[in-house]
């Protein structure tokens, strides 16, 4: 076998879960929240300030594509799932 078959037969295997627990939900929403989230919106910041920056050169409806139909696009997108991924969490509450 290749070291590619190797590598995902492994991951599935580690991926072949009987019981998926609320926890795991929980814990995999959280990471998708601080870790993954972020990442995107660092990628999405970038190049929606690419888009703004070649709008300058841009006209007519190219110029409003790239100023702003595409960056409301991306970061709605992304405000969107963080909406929603933030709604499943459960808070904790102390008293």
């Amino acid at each position: 076998m290749s070291k590619w078959t190797e590598i995902r037969d492994a991951v599935v295997d580690t991926l072949n879960v009987d019981v998926i627990t609320d926890e795991m939900k929980n814990q995999l929403t959280t990471n998708i929240l601080t870790n993954g989230i972020p990442a995107v919106e660092a990628v999405a910041d970038k190049f929606t300030a690419q888009l703004q920056e070649q709008a300058k050169t841009e006209t007519g409806w190219n110029m409003l594509r790239d100023k702003v139909v595409l960056p409301l696009v991306i970061n709605g997108a992304i405000w969107a799932i963080k909406y929603a991924l933030n709604k499943t969490v459960p808070t904790t509450t102390q008293q």
